[in-house]
């Protein structure tokens, strides 16, 4: 069964505490928060603060995606604000910086992540694969919602999710990027096991059904 993670970039700013209780009563697995910080992508979006009010006001786990440069100045404070999963950004600094933030997320006693932008090959994520406990695929470009799925994310899913049941068979494979109830079999179909929806679960009718019927991709 596959995990979901709708995402609040999705939400309604303005009641946002609203639409993270939907969340929770729709049966999805956890809240997915997208920190952009202008210069990783051409958006700005939250920060720690609104972490730090989410962790106050749900008791989900909080699905934290920094799309931010230099993620190691940062990891330390939004561990603290309450992220249960932490991804940072393979493009976002060097290999040795990445390293050491993924320790240190994991020590602080969070979840830590990977993610690689579309343009970004399987192979780039070798030197971190053993240090995660999830790697991000986006299936489209990072810093707006609403896209179109990239189909031709999915040869990177099935590499990745190879290469991770010989070296890290217990680290799951997560896609963000024009997630609904077409794209979401072909990204299980191809090793995904947790699904990051924006737009179509906050434009669905029946945000249960809808997460039901994610859970049985």
């Amino acid at each position: 069964m596959a995990m979901v993670s709708p995402s609040i970039l999705a939400a309604d700013f303005a009641n946002l505490e609203r639409d993270v209780e939907a969340i929770r009563r729709s049966g999805a697995d956890y809240v997915h928060v997208d920190v952009m910080d202008g210069q990783f992508v051409p958006n700005i979006t939250i920060g720690i603060p609104v972490v730090k009010a989410l962790r106050r006001v749900t008791p989900m786990p909080l699905d934290v995606h920094l799309m931010i440069d230099r993620p190691i100045r940062y990891v330390e404070r939004f561990c603290q604000a309450g992220a249960n999963l932490l991804t940072i950004h393979v493009e976002a600094d060097s290999q040795e910086k990445i390293q050491d933030a993924l320790r240190q997320i994991r020590l602080l006693g969070v979840k830590p992540s990977i993610s690689l932008k579309p343009g970004t090959p399987a192979e780039a994520a070798e030197p971190f694969l053993t240090l995660c406990d999830m790697i991000l695929v986006m299936t489209v470009e990072p810093g707006f919602g609403g896209q179109k799925f990239m189909v031709d994310m999915l040869p990177k899913l099935r590499a990745l999710r190879n290469r991770l049941d010989q070296v890290n068979p217990d680290c799951v494979l997560e896609v963000d990027g024009g997630i609904d109830l077409t794209t979401a079999p072909k990204c299980t179909g191809s090793g995904a096991a947790v699904l990051v929806t924006g737009s179509a679960f906050f434009r669905s009718p029946d945000r249960e059904k809808f997460v039901q019927a994610l859970h049985m991709c």
